[in-house]
């Protein structure tokens, strides 16, 4: 394994690519704070999983989409130094109904500038996966990577 690799902390991952014992401890976390289920037991039993199983993972894995909402995503984008390129992904943010904070460009190198965005996903904004497909498929995005979720 490379070191890179080693010093990551953080993966998104699609659902399909997840273990089944993990979107089980999703689900009896769900169980728990919608108070379908009183009791860790309770909510195990229910899903399928061992308690054990549930305390090992229980703090390791969440919805990413569902934790979004009503918090902070900040993301970098590494993208081309192009006229209205940065409006168009500005207006991208607030079409979805996100609010933008903060936004820090770094002088473009080469043609390419770096630029680090940091949104408020409200209750009512789509869904962040929307709005990061819908950022990555303009024209003139190298990458999109989100740096952190508070």
């Amino acid at each position: 394994m490379n070191n890179k690799l080693k010093e990551d902390k953080y993966f998104i991952v699609k659902k399909k690519a997840v273990p089944e014992v993990l979107l089980k401890v999703v689900e009896a976390k769900h169980l728990l704070d919608s108070e379908k289920a009183i009791t860790v037991q309770e909510a195990t039993d229910a899903v399928g999983i061992s308690r054990s199983s549930f305390y090992k993972y229980k703090d390791d894995i969440f919805p990413f989409h569902d934790n979004s909402r009503g918090k902070t995503i900040t993301f970098m984008l590494q993208m081309d130094d192009e006229p209205g390129l940065l409006s168009r992904v500005l207006n991208l943010v607030a079409e979805n109904g996100a609010n933008i904070l903060t936004i820090h460009q770094s002088i473009p190198v080469n043609g390419i500038a770096m630029v680090t965005i940091s949104v408020e996903v409200l209750p009512s904004s789509v869904s962040l996966s929307v709005l990061i497909d819908a950022v990555e498929e303009l024209d003139g995005i190298h990458y999109l990577k989100i740096l952190a979720r508070e």
